[in-house]
């Protein structure tokens, strides 16, 4: 069960890493680049669409980055929440009613509470620590009253480094 999670957070890895270079790209794709036209017309309207965006260099703006131009670029529309932990100082967490990768999917009895949402926290993390904000990220189910499945909910735990640079930068 771990190592299905673990392979589809390294997968999820790879693909974040790949949307915060595109989306943090400045430079024109030029046709000789690529031989895919198709390849070429997407990459295109997404620099298009993004060309403004640069890195973030605050905590709570790369979280907004992901909560809304990542998910909008990846899922068509903007989280359902972002919102900071009350327990632990260096936690988030992004809430999805229904995250794609897990609404088509049924969890076998005997697979537990494993989570296709595990792709996904591999995209947030491939995106926040190629950022340059280090953090362990996990999928989670909540539970919903009244509802048949639950919410899905990607866990950020910054580590102490970004904390530390955050204080610095607000003084």
């Amino acid at each position: 069960m771990m190592g299905l999670s673990l392979r589809l957070e390294d997968a999820g890895y790879a693909v974040g890493s790949r949307v915060l270079e595109l989306l943090c790209n400045r430079e024109k794709f030029s046709n000789a680049e690529f031989s895919d036209k198709s390849l070429l017309v997407v990459l295109w309207l997404l620099f298009s669409l993004f060309q403004g965006n640069r890195r973030e260099t605050r905590l709570l703006g790369v979280l907004s980055f992901v909560h809304s131009t990542v998910w909008k670029v990846l899922f068509g529309k903007v989280a359902d929440s972002l919102e900071k932990g009350t327990e632990h100082e260096d936690e988030y967490m992004i809430s999805e009613k229904e995250l794609l990768v897990n609404r088509f999917i049924s969890i076998p009895k005997d697979m537990g509470t494993f989570n296709c949402g595990a792709f996904v926290a591999g995209i947030v993390k491939g995106v926040l620590e190629n950022a340059g904000f280090p953090a362990v990220v996990t999928a989670h189910f909540v539970p919903i009253e009244g509802q048949q499945r639950p919410r899905t909910t990607i866990l950020i735990k910054f580590a102490d480094e970004v904390l530390k640079r955050e204080a610095r930068l607000s003084q």
